[in-house]
């Protein structure tokens, strides 16, 4: 894997973080590199209505877990006073579908899937298990 440097190993560390998270979701479905901006595009889409979904406490302790770039991407355009977000799967669902652009093999079920199942392997199992206990079971049952 290609490494960054910008000169300042902190920064190469946060940016390798990202582009490891968004390669694995590439890896998932088989993308190549030079399809980042779906890649970026598809945690985007479901990290937001994830967000909105979690009690503010949980929303916060899972957005910790998360590399420093990705936090960034997870916070965007959050206002905690109007969360958690009463939704079903299927509002879930046609959230994630109307923030993202492109046409995915599997559709949008595929797509939060293969995701979530990415973010997964990058927060503590501790922290995966704390995220399904603060939600819905019908919404549980989405998360690996």
């Amino acid at each position: 894997m290609h490494m960054v440097d910008t000169g300042f190993s902190s920064f190469d560390t946060m940016v390798d973080k990202a582009n490891r998270l968004l390669k694995d979701i590439e890896e998932a479905f088989g993308w190549p590199k030079e399809r980042r901006k779906q890649s970026y595009a598809a945690l985007r889409a479901v990290l937001h209505p994830l967000r909105d979904r979690l009690p503010v406490e949980t929303a916060v302790q899972f957005g910790a877990q998360m590399p420093t770039l990705i936090r960034g991407i997870y916070y965007d355009g959050w206002k905690p006073a109007d969360s958690p977000v009463k939704m079903s799967n299927e509002e879930f669902f046609a959230r994630v579908r109307s923030e993202f652009p492109y046409a995915v093999q599997g559709g949008t079920d595929q797509l939060v899937r293969t995701v979530l199942k990415t973010l997964a392997l990058h927060v503590s199992a501790g922290e995966w298990e704390h995220l399904k206990s603060r939600v819905p079971n019908s919404f549980a049952a989405l998360l690996p």
